[in-house]
């Protein structure tokens, strides 16, 4: 690779852009060009350095020997500059895009009013709000913080608890009116269980009564569903009985809906993380959120 001149700072952000979101037009996207400005740039940085930094085909787009050399040697000196630059401004100079990622009920019932409050503190700041139950690959999307409900799999993940939650075992009323009593977890083995692929293990549940004993219960389910708001329906419409997080169920509890079933029994509580992208740095923007955001939920509880 040649090292004559020094490449342009620009172009070097628009490199780490392609290069964290493996695609040109996801990174035009979160930069705010047009996908053939971002090409140019990119060319143009190539023929500089005199080295071919990313090999393309119709499908993906993925670093070259070059390109993987460049972005480890550069693109965290050049994210030191860019959060130094950013703390510098203060936090009502937070510019640029910042992408967060949720599951549609989280975002919906928790998180979205704190991203309102967080974009109006910082105009200059294009915010989006991506949501899905599935949890999606971080790099690859260009997420620059994932909130994340329950627990986390992938252990290379950098990620800090925010929040805590209980989880409820919940049917309808119809549901229970025709099913047999349940008066003990045990009995749980025997309904009808409406199972949340999403869970690492969503099948098996352990119980713990206000006395200390343990129960774990393996149950059965002809039922599955890969959505927490589909669960919900699910539940409603007299499908079974499962478990959800409580700020989810709260709602349907308090309208009827649903009834809490077992309460004398507790689950396993889970927690909510802030989620960056394992081997980048974090950006000022997403640790200013992140911040803001666990503040928020402080003063909710």
């Amino acid at each position: 690779m040649s090292t004559t001149g020094a490449a342009d700072l620009n172009a070097l952000l628009v490199f780490a852009a392609v290069a964290e979101a493996a695609s040109f037009t996801a990174a035009a996207e979160q930069l705010g060009q047009t996908k053939a400005r971002v090409s140019l740039v990119v060319r143009r940085l190539e023929t500089q350095l005199g080295a071919t930094l990313f090999s393309r085909t119709t499908r993906r787009v993925a670093m070259t020997d070059a390109g993987q050399a460049l972005y480890g040697q550069c693109v965290p000196a050049l994210r030191g500059v860019q959060e130094v630059l950013e703390q510098l401004g203060g936090p009502a100079e937070l510019r640029g895009n910042l992408r967060i990622s949720a599951s549609v009920d989280y975002a919906a019932h928790t998180l979205a009013p704190a991203v309102a409050a967080f974009s109006a503190l910082h105009p200059q700041l294009d915010i989006e709000l991506k949501t899905g139950d599935r949890v999606v690959d971080m790099l690859k999307e260009g997420i620059d913080v994932a909130l994340r409900v329950g627990w986390l799999r992938d252990s290379s993940l950098r990620a800090s608890r925010l929040d805590g939650f209980e989880q409820v075992l919940v049917a309808s009323p119809a549901y229970l009116q025709r099913a047999a009593p349940i008066k003990t977890p045990a009995d749980l083995a025997q309904h009808d269980w409406v199972t949340l692929t999403l869970l690492p293990t969503p099948l098996t549940w352990k119980f713990t009564s206000a006395g200390g004993q343990l129960r774990t219960v393996r149950m059965k389910s002809r039922l599955r569903t890969d959505s927490g708001s589909a669960l919900r329906a699910l539940l409603q419409n007299g499908s079974g009985i499962s478990v959800m997080d409580q700020p989810s169920a709260m709602a349907s509890l308090r309208s009827g809906e649903l009834v809490q079933v077992l309460a004398d029994w507790r689950l396993p509580s889970g927690g909510v993380y802030a989620v960056v992208p394992p081997g980048r740095h974090i950006a000022g923007k997403a640790r200013a959120f992140v911040d803001f955001y666990s503040g928020w939920l402080r003063q909710r509880r």
